[in-house]
Formats: C-alpha cells, structure tokens, sequence
C-alpha cells in the first residue's frame, strides 16, 4: 500500500475504507480494469457486487474514471499514487469553494490561515499565483 494512502484517513469527507483502499490499489497496479477482471484471478475472494459497489463509491468520491464497456464498466485513477496528496488537497478546496457563495470570501480565509501558520507563505503563495497567471496566458495565446 503506497505510503500516501494514510493522508487519506484523517481528512473528512475523503476518507477511504480498508476496501476501498484495496480496489484503489489494485486499479493502480492494473491500469485500468472491470469488476470481471478484478474478481477473475481469484486473488479477490469478494461478491461482485461488493467489488461493484466499492469502485462506484470510489468513482463518486472522484478517486476513479469510468467509461461504458458494453453492459459494464471500465475504471482507472484520476491519479497515480504519488499523485495523491495534491489530487485529495486540490479536490477538498474545490469541493470548498464551491459549497460557499459566488466571492472571495472563502480566498480570504486561505490567506488568512496560512498567515496563521506561517506569514512569509504569502510571497510563495503570490509566487505561485503569478507563475499560475503566467502559465494561463500562454495557454490562451496558443487558443486564438
């Protein structure tokens, strides 16, 4: 199990099962697979139906990707395992910024907290924020 995945156990809404944990795993090692290929070298003694439903429930928590495969799906990460801390930190503050009102409130409890932990985090932050504004210009001159 990649060291990462206990990053996973203390954060509320991304918390990941022992099941879970298991199927995330195996996806990583396989690529991509179906529940029929999960469960046919028999190294998952589980229920079709167990091993179904854990890999929607990793689908819905948005850890996995599915795509139709005749009556089935196809699943693979939305990231590999070093991956993993960014993906769950990027995907709660989005889910947090889109829960509150349309401002930049939310924004202002960020600077806020990292000026609590630590106020020279605020040059890297606009670092980071220019580097990020940077980047997206390029993108959109290579659009037009």
């Amino acid at each position: 199990m990649p060291e990462s995945l206990p990053f996973f156990r203390s954060n509320q809404g991304t918390q990941l099962g022992p099941l879970e944990q298991k199927m995330l795993e195996e996806v990583w090692l396989r690529g991509t697979v179906t529940v029929r290929e999960l469960l046919a070298d028999g190294k998952t003694p589980l229920a079709y139906t167990t091993v179904m439903t854990t890999l929607d429930r990793l689908f819905k928590k948005g850890f996995l990707d599915r795509t139709e495969e005749g009556r089935a799906f196809r699943y693979s990460a939305q990231c590999s395992p070093a991956e993993l801390p960014r993906f769950v930190a990027v995907t709660g503050m989005r889910r947090w910024i889109e829960s509150t009102s349309p401002s930049s409130l939310p924004l202002s409890y960020f600077v806020d907290a990292i000026t609590a932990h630590d106020a020279r985090l605020l040059d890297d932050l606009r670092t980071l924020v220019e580097q990020k504004r940077s980047e997206l210009k390029k993108r959109k001159g290579k659009q037009a």
